[in-house]
């Protein structure tokens, strides 16, 4: 499964760096004088009793990894598997996550989350302002909601960077395939979930009023009202982002975004042929041969850059193309 490599090709050096910090007494981000471990789904549950330390992630997460059974299964919880950190969704009335999760490129695989009847739920539930998630995938998860939920986080009035999400998402409203509600920044992130929601729904963000750039969705996404490849609904900023996955709604329905309130898209494209749609809240549409021709992209001034094959990768750009072969993807994904 593809994943974001930019941290995970730095171990080694990120370590060394850290060694020296903390023999200084210091930190090497956020508020934090202490960057915390995460090894196993026991580490990550704790997060919730900190919320504003700043912590980093050293190893993939998944069912074999201790703590699974009784945290993140269909059988935790009373069949509600993972809680979600930090607000609304994991304690009714709980602060943010306002600290800083490293992924380091490393994958959380298999969270299931089943909490209908609740809002603001993801692995994350709200990461508030100042927080910063980056650098994580969270694959083949299973979520299902009431409203403003996404795989990785619910809510955000942080920042998400470098990071993806793959698997299923069911809700009611404002439902992203990554996050919820954006109300910070995402960016250098990408979604292949298929996202089912009521109203508002989103291939990669449900409803926006931030900062979306560089980002990508694949995944399709199905609505009764208000549906997006990308976003739902915009009222934000949009830009060098584009969508692929097929997109159905009764309204408000659009290839890239499914409408937009006062919100401004720019240098972004979704493919006409394959999402079903010929218009879009915002955006360009392009048959499939020009949204894998490096032409579309470069012309509306992309950092983007052809390469031979998916396994030759220029990482001096942040796209890269094969073209008339692949869509555009990250010159650090792998």
């Amino acid at each position: 499964m593809a994943k974001f490599s930019f941290y995970a090709k730095r171990v080694g050096l990120l370590l060394v760096i850290i060694t020296l910090i903390t023999a200084m007494g210091g930190c090497i981000f956020g508020n934090s004088s202490q960057t915390m471990e995460i090894r196993t789904w026991y580490d990550l549950d704790g997060i919730r009793n900190n919320l504003s330390a700043d912590y980093i992630l050293m190893n993939d997460l998944d069912s074999t990894t201790a703590g699974y059974d009784e945290l993140a299964s269909a059988a935790a919880n009373d069949g509600k598997g993972w809680h979600p950190i930090g607000g609304p969704g994991s304690s009714g009335d709980g602060p943010p996550f306002t600290g800083t999760f490293n992924g380091q490129g490393y994958k959380i695989s298999d969270v299931f989350i089943s909490l209908p009847g609740i809002g603001y739920v993801g692995l994350f539930s709200i990461v508030g302002e100042g927080g910063r998630v980056e650098s994580i995938g969270v694959v083949d998860a299973d979520v299902t909601s009431t409203a403003y939920i996404g795989i990785l986080v619910g809510v955000n009035r942080g920042t998400v960077s470098y990071s993806y999400s793959t698997g299923s998402l069911t809700g009611e409203y404002y439902s992203g395939g990554l996050v919820g509600q954006n109300d910070g920044t995402v960016s250098y992130a990408y979604s292949t979930c298929d996202v089912t929601s009521d109203s508002g729904a989103g291939g990669l963000v449900g409803a926006n009023t931030g900062t979306v750039s560089n980002t990508y969705s694949t995944g399709n996404v199905t609505s009764d009202s208000g549906a997006g490849g990308l976003i739902a609904n915009n009222s934000g900023t949009v830009s060098n982002s584009y969508s692929t996955g097929s997109v159905s709604a009764n309204q408000y329905v659009g290839g890239l975004v499914g409408y937009s309130e006062e919100g401004t898209v720019s240098s972004s494209f979704w493919d006409t042929e394959s999402s079903g749609q010929s218009t879009s809240g915002g955006g360009t549409g392009k048959a499939t041969t020009d949204m894998k021709s490096i032409a579309t992209f470069s012309g509306a001034g992309w950092n983007i850059i052809a390469v031979a094959d998916v396994g030759t990768r220029n990482t001096a750009y942040i796209w890269n193309i094969v073209t008339a072969v692949t869509y555009p993807f990250f010159s650090l994904q792998s």
